[in-house]
């Protein structure tokens, strides 16, 4: 039996979950869930504003925020709602593109979509998000913050990682 792309030829592609690909998806459910659990916690055991580990350099704290990334777009939770399930979407065609087949780009796909779902299910639950690890000299943040950062790093060194080479070696 013949593949589908194949038979549409080079650069064609199509989205199609393939069951070895359910790791990916349950990678995402373990980011969602070990954020929403931690974000329980703060909300159930400290008071906003509290703080109540001090682990050296970071600190455990109760802040909520209304924004984005960086305090920015404070009190747009619609537009950042709407802008979460538009990437989510966008995450899963790449998701499943054969282009980003590679282990390690799904990796990062993966740990972007169970984070982007972390904060959107406090967005429209709570109307904010809980943020409660503390640097100095940096915003709070929480799991789904992490998990989206290291998901984007973990994507970019990979896409500069397969990047193909182009044109002659340079002459010494």
């Amino acid at each position: 039996m013949e593949d589908a792309t194949a038979r549409r030829g080079p650069g064609s592609w199509r989205i199609a979950a393939r069951p070895r690909d359910g790791w990916f998806l349950a990678l995402a459910a373990v980011v969602v869930g070990v954020d929403q659990f931690t974000k329980w916690l703060i909300r159930e055991f400290l008071d906003r504003g509290d703080s109540a580990l001090n682990l050296g350099v970071v600190k455990v704290v109760h802040i909520v925020n209304t924004g984005a990334a960086f305090g920015l777009f404070q009190g747009a939770g619609g537009l950042l709602a709407v802008t979460s399930i538009v990437g989510m979407a966008a995450i899963l065609v790449y998701l499943f593109n054969p282009g980003f087949a590679h282990p390690l780009m799904r990796f990062g796909l993966a740990l972007m979509l169970g984070g982007a779902i972390g904060n959107l299910i406090d967005r429209v639950t709570n109307g904010e998000v809980v943020d409660f690890i503390k640097v100095p000299y940096f915003w709070a943040f929480n799991v789904a913050d992490s998990a989206i950062t290291i998901g984007v790093l973990v994507l970019l060194w990979t896409m500069l990682q397969e990047r193909p080479q182009t044109g002659a070696p340079a002459n010494s």
